[in-house]
C-alpha cells in the first residue's frame, strides 16, 4: 500500500490548475462587482460548470421540521457522472492527491458528482463588516494574530497564506450556537462507537459583556451525553485572537475525579476527544488553533470536487449505521460538486513537533470552510485525508457541515464528527451569550 501511495503524483496537474494570485487592491467597491460579499469571485468559471454567484440560497428553499430536518432543495437532480477507480484518471485535475488515494485504498469507493450550486451567503451586518475590514484588518505577530479586527471576514481579497487561513478561522457560523451532535471512530472492519455531545459556542460579536479590547476569538464548551461511560465529561475552550501573546486556554471536568483541571494538551497534535488518535486536536474543522508550528505557503486557487449542498447526508431519515461503512462513508447519500478553492500549504518548521510534516488545505472560496486536506507524515508520505460536506441552513442563512471525516489511508480507519442525523431537536444559532456561560465554575456545575 505504501508503495502504491508513493506512486501517486503529489502535485499533479493541480499546479497548472491553480490560478495566479492577484495583487491586493483593498478596494471596497470590488465587493458587489468583482467579488461577492464573502470575498469570492462573482463570475462563473470558463466553461460554466461553476456558475456565477447570484445571491446564495433563498430562505424559502425548502421546509424545516421541528427536529431540524431540512428538505433537499436539489432532490430531483441526478449525478452528472460518478468518479470510480476505473475512470479516476480522467478527473485528476479536479481531485487532490488524498482524494485520488481513496480509489487506490478502497476499490469500491466512488464520488457521485452533481451540478454545482453556489448557495453560500452572509447576513447584512457581516457583509458590511467584510467591506469595512478591507484595508483595515492586518496580520499581527507574523500572522499568528489579527489587528483591528472585530468580526466578519477579515481579508476579502487575500494575498498571503495566513490571510486565507484566518478567513477560515473567523468565518461566519451563526455567531453562536447551541446544538447536539455525534462523532464516531470507524475501525477497518466497520466496528463503531458513537459518542454524542451538547455543544455551546459563541464568537466575540455574540458575547454581550465582552470588552472590545479582549483578546478573544470565541468561547466553546462541549458536554458528553452518551455512552454512559463518558457521560458528564465537559471540555471548555477560550480561543484567543492573538495566539502569540496568549495561548489557548482549556479546562476539562471529569466526573470520576469530580474536579475541573486545566487541559493544556487540547491543542496541536494531541488526540481529539474520543477519536483514539485518528483526529488531532487541530485537525477538527479541517484546521483550528495556532498556526505557529508551520511555515505557510499560498499555492493559489483550483477547481476541485468537494462535498457540497449535502442535504441528503444531513437528513434525519439517514441513520448512522447507514452512513458509517467499513473504510469510508456510504457514497450513496454523498453529493460532490465542482467549486473553486483556495489552496494553502503548511510545512512543519525544522524545530517544531507535530505528527503531520506537511498539510495541504483546500478552502471553499464562498464559505471559507476547509472542504479537504491532504496530510503527510514526517517522511513526506501521504497519510490521511480530511473531507467536510457543507450545507447551508437556508431558513436562517447559517453555513454548517453535515459531516466531517478524517480517513487513514494506511490503516483503513476513519474518524467522523458533526453528525446530527439521530439528534431529535433543532440547533439554535445567534443567541447573545455572556462570559459567565464559559467559566470553569460553569463546567463544574454542568458536570454534576
Amino acid at each position: 500500500m505504501k508503495n502504491v501511495l508513493q506512486k501517486l503524483p503529489l502535485v499533479l496537474a493541480m499546479m497548472a490548475a491553480c490560478s495566479v494570485v492577484q495583487a491586493k487592491q483593498n478596494n471596497p467597491a470590488l465587493i458587489g462587482t468583482k467579488l461577492t460579499p464573502m470575498g469570492s469571485e462573482m463570475a462563473a468559471n470558463a466553461d460554466g460548470s461553476i456558475p456565477a454567484w447570484s445571491g446564495g440560497i433563498t430562505v424559502n428553499a425548502g421546509t424545516v421540521g421541528a427536529d431540524g430536518n431540512y428538505t433537499d432543495p436539489f432532490a430531483s437532480e441526478r449525478p452528472l457522472y460518478t468518479v470510480t477507480k476505473d475512470n479516476v484518471g480522467q478527473y485528476k485535475s479536479v481531485l487532490s492527491p488524498g482524494q485520488q488515494a481513496m480509489f487506490v485504498r478502497f476499490p469500491d469507493y466512488r464520488m457521485p458528482v452533481y451540478p454545482s450550486h453556489r448557495t453560500a451567503s452572509l447576513p447584512k451586518a457581516d457583509q458590511e463588516e467584510a467591506r469595512s475590514n478591507l484595508g483595515k484588518v492586518e496580520l499581527a505577530d507574523n500572522g499568528y494574530g489579527l489587528k483591528n479586527y472585530n468580526f466578519g471576514i477579515p481579508f476579502a481579497e487575500p494575498t498571503e497564506p495566513l490571510e486565507v487561513l484566518w478567513n477560515h478561522l473567523t468565518r461566519y457560523r451563526g455567531g453562536s450556537f447551541v446544538r447536539d451532535m455525534a462523532s464516531a471512530t470507524v475501525q477497518d472492519q466497520g466496528q463503531t462507537t458513537v459518542v454524542t455531545y451538547n455543544q455551546v459556542g459563541a464568537f466575540r460579536d455574540r458575547i454581550k459583556d465582552l470588552d472590545p479590547q479582549d483578546n478573544l476569538l470565541f468561547f466553546y464548551r462541549a458536554q458528553t451525553l452518551s455512552p454512559s461511560r463518558y457521560a458528564g465529561e465537559v471540555t471548555l475552550i477560550h480561543e484567543p485572537m492573538n495566539q502569540v501573546s496568549e495561548a489557548r486556554s482549556a479546562w476539562q471536568y471529569l466526573p470520576g475525579q469530580r474536579r475541573v483541571r486545566r487541559a493544556p494538551t487540547v491543542s496541536y497534535d494531541s488526540s481529539a476527544r474520543y477519536s483514539f488518535g485518528q483526529v488531532t486536536s487541530d485537525g477538527t474543522d479541517g484546521f483550528n488553533g495556532a498556526p505557529d508550528r508551520y511555515d505557510w505557503k499560498l499555492i493559489g486557487k483550483q477547481e476541485l470536487l468537494v462535498g457540497y449542498n449535502a442535504y441528503k447526508v444531513y437528513s434525519k431519515t439517514l441513520k448512522y449505521a447507514d452512513l458509517l461503512k467499513p473504510g469510508h462513508l456510504n457514497p450513496e447519500p454523498l453529493r460532490y460538486e465542482k467549486h473553486r478553492v483556495w489552496v494553502i500549504e503548511a510545512t512543519l518548521k525544522p524545530d517544531a513537533r507535530h505528527v503531520y510534516g506537511k498539510r495541504r488545505f483546500y478552502i471553499d472560496e464562498d464559505s471559507w470552510q476547509i472542504l479537504a486536506s491532504d496530510m503527510y507524515d514526517s517522511r513526506g508520505e501521504l497519510w490521511r485525508l480530511f473531507e467536510a460536506h457543507y450545507a447551508m441552513l437556508y431558513d436562517i442563512q447559517v453555513p454548517t457541515t453535515a459531516v466531517e471525516t478524517t480517513y487513514d489511508l494506511i490503516s483503513g480507519r476513519y474518524g467522523v464528527s458533526q453528525m446530527t442525523n439521530e439528534i431529535p431537536q433543532k440547533a439554535t444559532y445567534g443567541t447573545p451569550m455572556a462570559k459567565a456561560d464559559f467559566t470553569p465554575a460553569e463546567i463544574r456545575r454542568l458536570g454534576k
